[in-house]
């Protein structure tokens, strides 16, 4: 379990100048949040840029860190935001999104119960610009996500995941370990989520954990995000990454190998 003097759960948001308008509704729904006993949530938004407009959307709140930096899309918004990411979790929640309730004390408590499992996912519902939602078909099981089970299903039903990357929750270390977000224009989170998986097992919760907002602006709807081009690389590049992870988790360490496998050194 653990220690009291840790129990803080960092929620890391990238917000850019198109979205800061959703920021007063994702903070009234981490407001909202009832956490297990004795855990606390701090709010670390990171702008992709350093603008007017979102500056003067950010909450007056001691429980809320706000920093500028150069844009680089929200990966990096969020990477440079793990600077200031204190406690052994983080959870992801995109300026535009919304968490339902007992969304936090949900992650907390799969992670807390169980150190095999290095991040968790839930269910996610579309919220549409009339206010009403709509859910995704196909949603797997209540429980362990195995590892690799996320990329198989990936590479099968053309490059789709069978759970929401923005729905992600994470031990702090391993999150590091991993570098954050891949340096992608977009499907970072669908790259941190297969480099996961092929890392660590995972869980799955069937119960509501994210409110997914479809609006004009987002990043995702955008023409560039469907480039034939384009997503062919950044699908690439994702698969390639998860396939070397979970390769190289398996080679034994140079020094179990026989001397004739090991790599010569020269100057």
């Amino acid at each position: 379990m653990t220690a009291a003097v840790d129990r803080r759960i960092a929620v890391v948001t990238a917000v850019h100048a198109p979205s800061a308008g959703f920021l007063a509704e994702a903070y009234k729904s981490l407001c909202a949040q009832e956490l297990l006993p004795g855990w606390s949530w701090h709010w670390v938004i990171q702008e992709d840029g350093a603008t007017d407009e979102v500056r003067g959307q950010v909450p007056d709140d001691a429980r809320v860190s706000f920093r500028q930096g150069r844009p680089g899309g929200p990966g990096v918004a969020r990477t440079m935001a793990l600077a200031r990411a204190e406690g052994p979790y983080v959870k992801i929640l995109d300026a535009d999104d919304l968490l339902p309730a007992g969304a936090l004390a949900r992650d907390l408590a799969v992670l807390e119960g169980d150190p095999e499992i290095g991040w968790t996912t839930s269910r996610a519902l579309d919220l549409l610009p009339d206010g009403s939602t709509a859910g995704f078909p196909g949603d797997p099981d209540e429980g362990p996500i195995e590892r690799g089970a996320v990329l198989d299903f990936w590479t099968a039903n053309d490059h789709r995941a069978q759970v929401h990357p923005a729905t992600l929750c994470v031990r702090r270390d391993l999150l590091l370990a991993l570098g954050g977000w891949m340096a992608l224009p977009a499907s970072e989170d669908t790259g941190l989520l297969l480099a996961l998986n092929a890392v660590s097992r995972g869980w799955f919760s069937r119960e509501v954990g994210l409110l997914y907002r479809k609006w004009e602006g987002q990043v995702t709807g955008q023409a560039a995000h469907v480039d034939p081009a384009e997503r062919e690389a950044r699908m690439a590049v994702v698969e390639a990454r998860a396939r070397a992870l979970a390769d190289f988790r398996l080679r034994p360490p140079l020094t179990d190998r026989p001397p004739s496998s090991r790599p010569a050194f020269t100057d």
